[in-house]
């Protein structure tokens, strides 16, 4: 069974979706699940609502699934905020609610379901982070440093975790078509020649594919890390991202 979270949208829908059609039975989670009925009609299909930065209801939920749906085989870890803004607007209360979703979250969830997993020594979990962590970039500071301290806490997680036969490895997009991207798009709908082609200005790379993904495209690399296709890959970072990062 594969629980995911930040489900309702963008890359964690197509998660759902990829998972769905293999034959799995799912547990999507998010903080807001409704308009979902396009689902409903899958027995396989359980959606619940959950806040990652809720101990206390990330509990109850992992809880609920093991004791009434069935064992957390695969986790995959989606949800996640973005804003951009120069470090020197950068409130304390926006820094703090990033790393509260990007990073505290994950360590929530993970904690909670490797518990599980320890005991059945068996499992792979998959956390979302971006290519963001490898460099710095103009208004990310905040975003960007969440998502470093993401990917160095699950490769910590990987090493501690391996010892019980559970993988744990890292999917870092770049641009991608989502909701969270076009927040860059200043209301366009076509993707800016800044982001394809790099932008001098903001110390910006361009993507030597020219083209941004969608989020079917990291989907696909989710579910093969997480299969037993990838049995001897852990404490691994793939970066999704047309070549953005040059391979770093």
């Amino acid at each position: 069974m594969v629980l995911i979270t930040g489900a309702s949208k963008g890359i964690g829908l197509k998660v759902v979706e990829k998972y769905l059609a293999s034959g799995e039975t799912v547990v999507a989670t998010d903080r807001e699940i409704e308009n979902l009925n396009k689902y409903s009609d899958s027995h396989r299909i359980h959606w619940l609502k959950m806040d990652v930065t809720n101990r206390t209801e990330v509990k109850r939920v992992i809880d609920k699934v093991e004791s009434e749906i069935g064992e957390i085989n695969i986790f995959v870890n989606v949800a996640g905020i973005f804003k951009s803004c120069p470090v020197e607007d950068t409130t304390i209360e926006e820094w703090t609610k990033i790393f509260e979703v990007n990073t505290t979250g994950v360590f929530n969830v993970t904690q909670a379901v490797s518990d599980r997993m320890k005991s059945r020594k068996k499992g792979s979990i998959i956390v979302v982070s971006s290519n963001a962590s490898k460099y710095p970039r103009v208004g990310m500071g905040a975003y960007a440093a969440s998502k470093a301290a993401t990917s160095m806490y699950t490769k910590c997680l990987a090493l501690e975790l391996s010892e019980y036969g559970i993988r744990c490895n890292i999917v870092s997009p770049g641009s991608t078509n989502t909701d969270m991207q076009k927040q860059l798009w200043n209301g366009s709908k076509i993707v800016p020649k800044s982001i394809l082609n790099g932008d001098l200005k903001t110390y910006r790379l361009g993507i030597p594919l020219h083209k941004i993904a969608e989020p079917e495209d990291i989907a696909e690399v989710i579910f093969f890390l997480a299969s037993d296709k990838a049995g001897h890959i852990t404490m691994e970072e793939v970066t999704v991202d047309g070549g953005a990062t040059m391979g770093v």
